[in-house]
């Protein structure tokens, strides 16, 4: 059997070595509009790299993730809300790829998977969203008592950290689901922080009112926040070969960096993780972090750039940066954070 060297670094068959019989691959995915939307970009990018191949969709929704939208995600006990349904279905051979929100897929995967390919990132910012009415303004300018909404533990302590007046409030539902609770008449909210890529995949962009990040705002995003990824079986050859072809490697590298990080912090706890990376030239990546206690009084940040030219060295870094994080006082942070509440949840948050 002939073998091809990826761009991820790894080696696979070249397709006609496989079985010219198998023609079509079941896709699954969540039903929510954002996740089949992501699930189309990944299918039309596989339909243009495979044209003799078709892709059948299957959609459900998941228990925990989609059905309870009553419990608040840091109260959940599940670490892979949106993933370990699909996760079995695709360890059963009745699905043969997922497609995820990168950020949503926990950093430690079940026996026999793995994020094989990751699509082009869009903009991975968090997004300030105001209720519909109001004058423009920007995160800063918000009055002190004024109500924010977001589902995410890494949101609402750096909001505590960086905006202590505001009142931080959750909301659950999809995006259309709690942009309608927030642009209600009787709303109590003044704002959603929401994921900039989920508004901008389902042509929402123009609610976005400001864009956040470490240098506007000073808020970082969640690991693996704008990129699909999706998942396989690790002995499935074929798709592996199938998925390379459209594998965006700075995507994949960057998020392989900031997925080594989030895992090597992980302890059986909720990690307030935030990130940020850039590369700075074609091979120099920086990655900038965050931790930070849930009630926005203790945090630590670090922020390195490396040479970066294998999965293997963007793991590395990310262990790196996890390292100096854990040196500088990220340790006391999320040891305090497990003797409160002990769980295996990490970074569980919508759009």
């Amino acid at each position: 059997m002939n073998l091809i060297h990826t761009a991820s670094g790894r080696n696979v068959p070249r397709l006609q070595d496989f079985n010219a019989e198998i023609s079509t691959f079941a896709v699954g995915t969540r039903k929510s509009k954002l996740a089949l939307k992501q699930t189309e970009l990944a299918v039309e990018a596989l339909t243009a790299a495979w044209p003799d191949y078709q892709y059948d969709v299957k959609a459900r929704d998941t228990a925990a993730g989609d059905i309870d939208k009553i419990t608040p995600f840091r109260d959940m006990p599940v670490k892979n809300l949106w993933t370990h349904e699909l996760e079995a279905l695709l360890l059963e051979k009745k699905l043969d790829i997922l497609i995820h929100s990168l950020k949503d897929v926990p950093t430690q995967l079940p026996p026999g998977c793995e994020i094989g390919a990751v699509l082009e990132r869009e903009d991975p910012r968090d997004a300030f969203v105001l209720k519909a009415g109001k004058p423009h303004c920007n995160i800063q300018d918000l009055p002190a008592g004024a109500v924010v909404g977001t589902s995410s533990i890494r949101r609402g302590a750096q909001l505590a950290l960086k905006f202590p007046h505001l009142v931080i409030e959750d909301m659950r539902g999809n995006i259309n689901t709690r942009l309608n609770k927030l642009d209600a008449e009787d709303s109590k909210f003044d704002a959603l922080i929401l994921a900039a890529a989920g508004l901008l995949r389902i042509d929402l962009g123009d609610r976005i009112s400001q864009y956040l990040d470490s240098e506007n705002g000073g808020m970082l995003y969640a690991v693996g926040q704008g990129a699909i990824g999706i998942e396989n079986r690790c002995n499935d050859l074929d798709v592996k070969t199938q998925i390379n072809r459209i594998n965006h490697l700075r995507t994949f590298l960057a998020t392989n960096a900031e997925r080594a990080l989030l895992r090597y912090l992980e302890g059986g706890c909720s990690a307030p993780l935030g990130v940020e990376t850039r590369w700075c030239t074609t091979s120099l990546l920086e990655l900038k972090a965050i931790v930070v206690s849930t009630d926005g009084q203790q945090s630590v940040e670090v922020a390195i750039a490396k040479e970066i030219a294998s999965v293997e060295d963007a793991d590395a870094f990310g262990t790196e940066v996890a390292q100096e994080l854990l040196s500088k006082g990220a340790d006391k942070i999320l040891a305090e954070i497990k003797a409160k509440k002990p769980t295996t949840v990490t970074d569980l948050e919508e759009k």
